[in-house]
């Protein structure tokens, strides 16, 4: 894909979490060259040795203060962002969490990256969003979990 010019940026591993609370997700409003001012989830990049759900923690924890359970992984996504003032290759691997106590409530720990956090209604996101997110809400994409129906439960 190179013409020879420049060597191409390394595609990085990144780990993004859907936060849910009742129908809600956390969102936070991006200050990166990447997606400036748009609405995301928390996350970010894989460290040697992590697995994805500790990873999610890890990140989670660091930008918000919460503390998630029951991380499960939804999918991967392929993201590769040419128009952005520096080109970069992202495979972004999505997981579902809770919080691990549901009293609690986000802080911003990172204000140099995000502007804060925000619980919104999936039927109601804000806009915009960062990109990756919103070709999955475009696409439909639910990232909650099947309700049991009554017969399943008995």
């Amino acid at each position: 894909m190179g013409d020879g010019s420049a060597p191409l940026p390394v595609p990085r591993v990144a780990v993004v979490v859907f936060l849910l609370k009742g129908r809600a997700v956390l969102l936070g409003r991006r200050r990166s060259s990447v997606g400036d001012s748009t609405f995301a989830l928390p996350g970010g990049h894989l460290e040697f040795g992590e697995s994805f759900e500790e990873c999610a923690a890890r990140e989670v924890e660091e930008e918000t203060g919460l503390k998630i359970d029951e991380a499960q992984l939804l999918t991967v996504t392929n993201n590769v962002f040419l128009e952005e003032p520096k080109p970069s290759h992202y495979v972004t691997v999505f997981l579902r969490a809770r919080l691990a106590r549901p009293e609690q409530e986000p802080e911003n720990r990172e204000p140099e990256k995000c502007d804060g956090w925000g619980w919104h209604d999936w039927g109601n996101l804000p806009a915009p969003l960062f990109w990756p997110l919103e070709k999955m809400v475009r696409s439909g994409f639910d990232p909650f979990p099947p309700q049991a129906s009554p017969e399943a439960e008995k």
